[in-house]
């Protein structure tokens, strides 16, 4: 079955390379967003929470996105992120995304002021009405403080045919379900953590939208397509095995360590953006024990 809009199955949320003044490396955007294509990403997603976004300036945006698109070459789909709590300022982005000539739109649901069901409806109409491009929902109740339930979900995918998807970071199962009961069939659910992944494809979830993807991205391929052709035992495997790493990910807040591991492997430097501060040297040297018994075991 045709889908409304196909991502790929492994859509990684890129981080934003910084050199030592906490400027954008673009030569390391460049470098990192053909290592990431080479390494199992059938999309990339610029300026996200993995990006630093909020601490990026519009003039940054706007480069970062044109760094990737080059270097892309066309060669997967490149998704720029377009969500904000004011509704006229996620509008204002997804017309200007638009103009940029991005492939898709993620749109957070709105952040502190905390809006009912009723207002999230409200806010995601005016985004899907404003463009043609293909909008990813994207909900994360532990970042905003409101959960998009299912029948919300159901109710804006079945009028707009540009709502494509939903990255779901919210580990409750029972809301994937409801969601491909009620919602169209041709619409796709990602998972929004890494070990969820293999979870939410069992429920019928297209695949994840990824941070682990920056280390372990032909692994996590690897892990999808396993599970799509019936190898579970070997699928499972994996994800046992890449589960330790997963974990270690989010033990502090995302992009610190996984930046961290991306300098280990020489890919990027570690520098993150105030109010984020990087690791310390035990913190690191615990994280990439963890990885690296990956490679070792």
């Amino acid at each position: 079955m045709a889908l409304r809009y196909d991502a790929g199955e492994v859509i990684t949320a890129m981080v934003t390379p910084f050199n030592a003044k906490r400027e954008i490396d673009y030569d390391k955007v460049e470098s990192l967003t053909k290592y990431l294509i080479s390494h199992g990403s059938d999309a990339i997603l610029v300026g996200g929470t993995t990006g630093e976004g909020p601490t990026l300036s519009h003039e940054e945006d706007l480069e970062l996105l044109s760094t990737v698109r080059r270097a892309s070459e066309n060669k997967v789909k490149v998704i720029m992120n377009a969500g904000s709590n004011s509704t006229e300022t996620a509008v204002r982005t997804a017309k200007l995304a638009e103009k940029e000539d991005v492939d898709a739109l993620l749109s957070v649901a709105p952040y502190y002021n905390k809006p009912n069901q009723k207002g999230l409806i409200a806010h995601f109409s005016e985004i899907a009405e404003c463009t043609k491009l293909p909008i990813i929902l994207y909900n994360i109740p532990g970042r905003t403080g409101v959960n998009i339930l299912p029948e919300t979900v159901a109710q804006l995918a079945e009028k707009y045919e540009n709502i494509v998807a939903i990255k779901q970071s919210f580990p409750d199962m029972d809301a994937v379900t409801e969601m491909k009961l009620q919602c169209p069939a041709d619409f796709s659910i990602y998972s929004g953590d890494d070990s969820l992944t293999l979870p939410m494809m069992s429920l019928g979830a297209r695949g994840v939208v990824s941070v682990a993807s920056h280390i372990f991205g032909s692994e996590i391929k690897s892990m999808i397509r396993n599970y799509k052709t019936g190898e579970f035992t070997a699928a499972l495997n994996m994800h046992k095995k890449l589960y330790p790493s997963f974990r270690k990910f989010f033990m502090a807040p995302n992009p610190v360590p996984v930046k961290a591991a991306l300098a280990h492997k020489g890919l990027i430097e570690e520098y993150v953006r105030k109010p984020l501060v990087e690791l310390s040297e035990d913190e690191k040297a615990d994280l990439f024990k963890v990885i690296d018994n990956f490679y070792q075991g």
